[in-house]
């Protein structure tokens, strides 16, 4: 018998400064068997970064004709494909070409670092593409919020992204690894 999906609830309140969006979202995520709290509280983050009303969670976990994360528009054209840790670089590739935008949010250390370094000739052939590098002590820091029943508040100003659950904050750094160029970029 197959192991199912752990589901945990989010309550989540964003205060994006930069982009001037305040919004509560009611989440519903399910975490793989295969999934840590880690890579799915990475995902919970990437999703108030991007928070959108069409902004939803996909499959990318088993089935790579998905994203983590992606906001369609009301064709069913895919304006943003967004994945989470380190997919192969011919997926990426493959996102590239069905995407208008692309972003992959690696974390995981020296793992990360070296998997940037062996695939950054091909990535810089993607135009379209952003890949942003979460610090290892931050990811591991959102672990901790993790619980099957949450609310947080992930506030974004000056660059600066905090995640709190009222008890603990996590202050989280993006390093932009790639940046997209041309106008999305």
């Amino acid at each position: 018998m197959a192991i199912k999906a752990t589901i945990f609830k989010a309550n989540l309140q964003i205060a994006d400064m930069e982009r001037h969006y305040y919004q509560d979202h009611t989440l519903t995520l399910a975490q793989h068997p295969s999934e840590t709290e880690e890579r799915m509280m990475v995902r919970l983050l990437v999703f108030a970064l991007h928070a959108n009303e069409y902004l939803e969670f996909g499959q990318g976990m088993t089935d790579d004709e998905e994203a983590d994360l992606w906001l369609k528009d009301l064709t069913g054209a895919i304006k943003l494909w967004i994945d989470v840790g380190i997919p192969d670089e011919k997926l990426i590739r493959k996102a590239c070409g069905r995407a208008e935008q692309v972003v992959v949010y690696c974390y995981g250390g020296r793992i990360a670092e070296m998997w940037f370094a062996q695939n950054k000739a091909q990535f810089e052939r993607q135009k379209n593409l952003t890949i942003i590098n979460l610090p290892q002590e931050s990811t591991q820091g959102l672990a901790k919020l993790a619980q099957r029943s949450m609310s947080l508040q992930c506030t974004i100003q000056d660059e600066q992204v905090w995640l709190s659950d009222g008890n603990a904050s996590v202050q989280v750094e993006r390093v932009v690894l790639k940046a997209a160029i041309g106008k999305n970029g």
